[in-house]
């Protein structure tokens, strides 16, 4: 880092030679190779082979993100009477964490004990950090299993009531990272029921049917036939069937037929939002050297609902002393032929 502190990088390999690169700046997964119908051996997820470029900013490829996941509305909320305001880095609402969130923070790794490759990842966020109340100690163990899953279990405690709601934010594109557009994949989402926004993408307050709308993936649908549909091609935060839950529970199915790539993807949280890649616009080249263009892969970030703080009817994300915050999110690999 230009502040001299070490930045280091885990691989984990399973028993069938998938494997999973991280860093500890900001717990990015920078790789994710997984095989395809052939046996041969893709990177899944869009990002960097250097720091430099991770430091010189990008659209969250790859990393943890809070304290807050998704967008708080105008950037305001209230706890135990006192009035709380946060940086509105993504006018008018306050996104992912603000100005220097999770993905920007150096975290301490550790390897975990086992058969299966674990690696645990911890960071104390102080009290006043970002305009959030309360000491809050995170950490996140990212698995990789020989039944070919990646998952990510995430714990925090907290010193003061605080909002908390965490994500990884990792771009996928199952025909390999460099490949082009996923217009071709095959999306399936298990949620009945949206979070519809304005036009500067924040969030409305109301819980509406997806029923006979073009953001409707209740039956598998290609992408490339929804994008078009989906307000500003951006996609939508989704109310998953199971709601939160103790044991992580179908999400969301993504296909892409060229390569037999299947990604199932199983979570404990409430909330599912879907970001189709809108906004890549081929100005950042990644690890392939090809830029990002837009629609060049996707994000299914498993969370709770992002502006719960202010909205508790649909879902209370504060976090207070003496409990202990939980969040599970398996992606579970596998072909068709």
């Amino acid at each position: 880092m230009p502040s001299g502190e070490r930045i280091d990088e885990y691989t984990l390999t399973n028993k069938n030679n998938l494997s999973l690169k991280v860093i500890t700046y900001g717990g990015i997964v920078t790789q994710l190779h997984v095989p395809d119908h052939a046996g041969q051996l893709a990177d899944m997820v869009l990002g960097f082979d250097n720091l430099e470029q991770y430091l010189a900013g990008h659209p969250y490829f790859g990393c943890i993100t809070g304290r807050v996941a998704g967008r708080l509305t105008h950037g305001k909320f209230s706890l135990n009477g006192k009035n709380y305001t946060l940086a509105i880095n993504n006018p008018p609402n306050h996104l992912h964490g603000g100005a220097v969130g999770f993905d920007k923070r150096i975290w301490n790794a550790e390897v975990l004990s086992g058969q299966e490759p674990r690696l645990r990842l911890n960071y104390l966020s102080p009290d006043g950090e970002e305009g959030y109340p309360g000491n809050v100690r995170v950490s996140v163990v990212y698995a990789l299993t020989d039944a070919n899953e990646f998952v990510v279990e995430y714990e925090a405690v907290t010193d003061r009531a605080t909002p908390l709601n965490l994500t990884n934010h990792s771009y996928f594109n199952l025909a390999g990272e460099g490949s082009g557009r996923i217009d071709d994949h095959i999306l399936q989402i298990f949620a009945d029921d949206y979070e519809p926004a304005d036009e500067m993408m924040t969030l409305l307050g109301r819980r509406e049917s997806v029923a006979g709308l073009a953001n409707d993936f209740t039956p598998a649908r290609r992408i490339g036939d929804a994008i078009p549909g989906l307000w500003k091609n951006h996609g939508d935060v989704y109310f998953t069937r199971s709601g939160k839950s103790a044991i992580p529970t179908p999400v969301a199915r993504l296909v892409d037929p060229s390569s037999g790539r299947v990604m199932e993807i199983f979570s404990t949280e409430p909330c599912l939002q879907l970001y189709t890649g809108v906004s890549l616009d081929g100005t950042l080249a990644g690890k392939s050297g090809r830029p990002y263009g837009p629609h060049s892969a996707l994000c299914l970030e498993c969370e709770g609902y992002p502006n719960g703080v202010n909205a508790p009817q649909l879902g209370n994300i504060v976090l207070r002393p003496g409990e202990t915050y939980r969040q599970t999110t398996v992606h579970k690999f596998s072909v068709v032929t």
